[in-house]
């Protein structure tokens, strides 16, 4: 076994609360069978309290669990009955409370039962984790480590890998290789101080806003205006995010820091405000207790207001004047506009980023490796566009540093300390980004990022400021497809178009690729730097041809979408999507074509076209109609064959426009099929695409023969599926326009106006989708839906 590899065939995770349940979860997202431990309850089934906790996965949105019989991976325990079962468990976590002693008494009762090669990790937030080793037995003491995961866990990419004085460097590395490939997740290696690297910032950024939310006298709904998507952060802003993730877990994080860091210049601010400290008082915690900096009464959203401590409509906004500086494309220009700005929203602003510049490169060397550490720890975990070191940097390091430097004179930061010499002296003094690395201020070095084995799956990892990626060698490149290769014999296609959305000359670079993929390479990858997939179709530059009524240059567009899907699927040379993001519409129809699909775990797929009144044209339909016929035969017994089970759920999926809740998802739905692949890391969708494209060419690959004598159930299928659609318009739950249109896709999916049974090929299928699709674009109801999804982004249901 390769040096960097550990085998975990089975895993435990002491505490069946929150966190532990959800990394439960997706130990069983990613096939790992896991053991959730929790108290004996009383009175009752011992295993109840884990068995609640198991069971209420299943109705969290957005789910922890990829699919929901991923449950079963899940298997309840207690410690009273069952401490036993750890001896066969490669993996343990322990994710209880945050109280050092609580920790350490279970340490005590569960490190006998641990097996000596077992992994044993804690999943605190911010313990020092050479504290919890001391009440490890010596024996285990260097397994044990800290693992950090971000909550949600299924969904946060962050987690925080940290050593204490006796671990294993090599168990650490083969941790490091599973958390990355089998898990999914970008680890971040953090020194063993106070709330790690992600909390340590960004519960500093958090409490910074606070003292600037108080200093300027801004509403908590304004802040949220200012502190979200319009600098980059996550939705949820800053106070939302306080809500879901608990005022009185937020008061612990900040607690915790104030009784570790003494001496911090930032002590002072590691208290929480008044107004926090009265939520938490009268219980409203946020999220769980329906009532925090927000509530929702009926369908509208209240706020706190600071000043009276009462709720009042919430409705925040920027001023049009800040908006208009955020808007700016030069960052350098936006802060210096901010800075000098009179507006107290612009004040506010440059005041939070300012502090939390000044502190992270006061820290940098105490809390993290390097200044990358920081940037990827607060991306990965806290939903940020750019760290904190990219945005300054971005901004102008030298410029940003002078102001830094004269706000402290003139004593307007939080905290006096100066800027740390490394900022302006030596070879940072210009940013802590380069090519060849980061700024490490233990080394005064740039560290390059990390050679351990796993990170070569990784062609393009998740990049910095600074860094530069390979291009690539270009094969071939229009104005809407680029075709190129990484040095080796495996063509990439990838498109250029916003939201890699499909029209017309895609289509045409995407037949150019593949012819010259046949001619000179060993396969073709279609593959996208970054997400989403695809959209699908690109409605906008359809629309000019439909309002002129040009109907057979539509129709054309229509066969040549068709034709594409056909190459896919016929091509001399294997053809494999590697998918990651939304992949709605033709993207999904593409994907089915392919050879093999790659898909990363958080993979939307979806034939969506009856949102918009349409039904899946670039062979969708006819696709669905193949694999019910396929599935109907495995299935048929003495051969009696039945295809409506198969075709009732294929026709629901299109006619409702259902997408997938993850690739796992897509497979159960039939999008995916048994043989493609899924993926956990999104960064080694390349190199696994690669290896399929490989495996394929060296098994001799050849293309399917056209496939003819597809069985179809004709009238009496769209007879039955009518009537659905007839109980579900009559009870309300579908439009007239959307009974029309699932007549149509049913149609289809029949094969027809022939006899049930009979048999037709491909081709019947595609001309028949491409009938009936025509047929809706020229409605006059589906037209709305198309101008009306353009204008809105929203669906509209006529």
């Amino acid at each position: 076994m390769p040096e960097s590899r550990i085998l975990v065939r089975k895993a435990a995770i002491l505490g069946a609360g929150v966190m532990g349940a959800q990394i439960a979860a997706h130990l069983a997202n990613a096939g790992v069978p896991t053991l959730l431990f929790d108290l004996a309850a009383k009175e009752r089934d011992p295993n109840d309290i884990a068995q609640r906790a198991i069971e209420n996965l299943k109705k969290l949105e957005p789910s922890p669990l990829a699919t929901k019989d991923r449950a079963a991976g899940i298997t309840p325990a207690n410690y009273d009955q069952h401490l036993a079962l750890l001896s066969g468990c490669d993996l343990v976590i322990e994710a209880i409370s945050e109280r050092m002693d609580w920790k350490q008494s279970l340490y005590e009762k569960v490190a006998p039962h641990i097996g000596a090669q077992a992994i044993f990790a804690s999943n605190t937030s911010g313990l020092s984790i050479n504290a919890l080793a001391q009440a490890c037995p010596a024996r285990l003491r260097r397994r044990f480590c800290g693992v950090h995961f971000f909550n949600p866990p299924r969904y946060m990419h962050l987690v925080e890998l940290i050593a204490q004085r006796a671990t294993d460097r090599r168990l650490l590395d083969q941790l490091e290789t599973f958390l990355t490939t089998t898990l999914g997740k970008g680890v971040v290696r953090a020194k063993d101080t106070p709330n790690f690297v992600a909390n340590r910032v960004g519960v500093f950024s958090m409490l910074a806003t606070m003292a600037h939310t108080e200093s300027y006298r801004l509403p908590f709904d304004v802040v949220d205006a200012l502190t979200g998507p319009a600098i980059g952060r996550a939705r949820s802003a800053t106070y939302r995010t306080c809500d879901v993730v608990g005022l009185d877990t937020m008061a612990h994080v900040i607690r915790t820091m104030d009784e570790a860091l003494p001496d911090d210049p930032w002590h002072k601010y590691y208290q929480a405000p008044a107004w926090l400290k009265a939520l938490i008082d009268k219980g409203a915690l946020g999220q769980k207790t329906k009532a925090g900096f927000f509530r929702k009464v009926g369908k509208d959203i209240e706020v706190l207001d600071r000043a009276t401590l009462s709720y009042r409509p919430s409705a925040g906004a920027i001023d049009p004047e800040i908006a208009a500086i955020l808007a700016l494309q030069a960052p350098s220009e936006r802060f210096a506009r901010l800075r000098s700005h009179a507006h107290p929203q612009a004040q506010f602003l440059w005041a939070i980023f300012r502090d939390l510049f000044h502190y992270c490169a006061y820290h940098l060397a105490t809390i993290a490796d390097n200044a990358r550490d920081i940037d990827l720890a607060i991306r990965w975990g806290f939903g940020w566009k750019r760290g904190p070191f990219e945005t300054w940097q971005d901004a102008g390091w030298r410029q940003v540093a002078e102001w830094i430097a004269e706000d402290i004179a003139a004593g307007k930061t939080l905290a006096a300390v100066a800027l740390p010499e490394w900022v302006t002296a030596g070879p940072a003094a210009t940013g802590v980004h380069l090519p060849e690395g980061a700024y490490s201020p233990s080394t005064n070095t740039f560290r390059p990022r990390s050679k351990l084995a796993v990170y070569a799956r990784q062609h393009f990892p998740d990049p910095v400021l600074g860094e530069k990626p390979p291009a690539g060698t270009t094969i071939l490149e229009t104005g809407a497809v680029r075709m190129w290769h990484t040095g080796d014999d495996i063509a990439i296609v990838s498109f250029k178009t916003k939201q890699h959305t499909i029209r017309a000359d895609v289509l045409d670079g995407l037949l150019a690729a593949i012819a010259e993929a046949e001619r000179n390479w060993r396969g073709l990858i279609v593959w996208q730097s970054n997400e989403p997939f695809s959209l699908g179709a690109d409605l906008m530059s359809l629309a000019p041809a439909v309002q002129a009524e040009e109907w057979d240059t539509l129709e054309a567009v229509v066969a040549k979408f068709q034709q594409t899907s056909q190459r896919l699927r016929y091509s001399l040379v294997p053809t494999v999507a590697a998918v990651r993001g939304m992949a709605l519409g033709g993207a999904c129809e593409f994907i089915m074509h392919c050879d093999r699909a790659v898909a990363a775990l958080e993979s939307y797929i979806g034939l969506v076209e009856a949102g918009v009144g349409l039904l899946p044209a670039g062979g969708g339909c006819k696709e669905l109609a193949l694999r019910a016929a396929q599935e109907a035969a495995r299935g048929s017994v003495g051969g009696q064959l039945d295809l409506f089970p198969f075709l009732r759920t294929y026709f629901q999926q299109a006619a409702l426009a259902t997408v997938s809740k993850s690739a796992l998802d897509a497979r159960d739905l039939g999008y995916l099929r048994a043989a493609d692949v899924v993926i956990f890391n999104p960064y080694e969708l390349l190199w696994v695409a690669k290896a399929q494209v490989r495996a394929l060419s060296e098994s001799a690959y050849r293309p399917l023969l056209p496939v003819s004598g597809i069985a179809v159930a004709g009238r009496t299928g769209i007879a039955t599926l009518e009537m659905m659609l007839v109980n579900m318009r009559d009870g309300g739950f579908i439009s007239a326009h959307d009974f029309e249109v699932g007549l149509r896709i049913a149609c289809v999916l029949c094969g027809g106006e022939i006899e049930s049974a009979s048999l037709v090929d491909e081709k019947w299928l595609l001309d028949l989708e491409r009938r009936e699709f025509m047929a809706l674009l020229k409605n006059p109801r589906t037209q709305e839906r198309i101008a009306h999804t353009l204008k809105t982004g929203k669906p509209l249901r006529n």
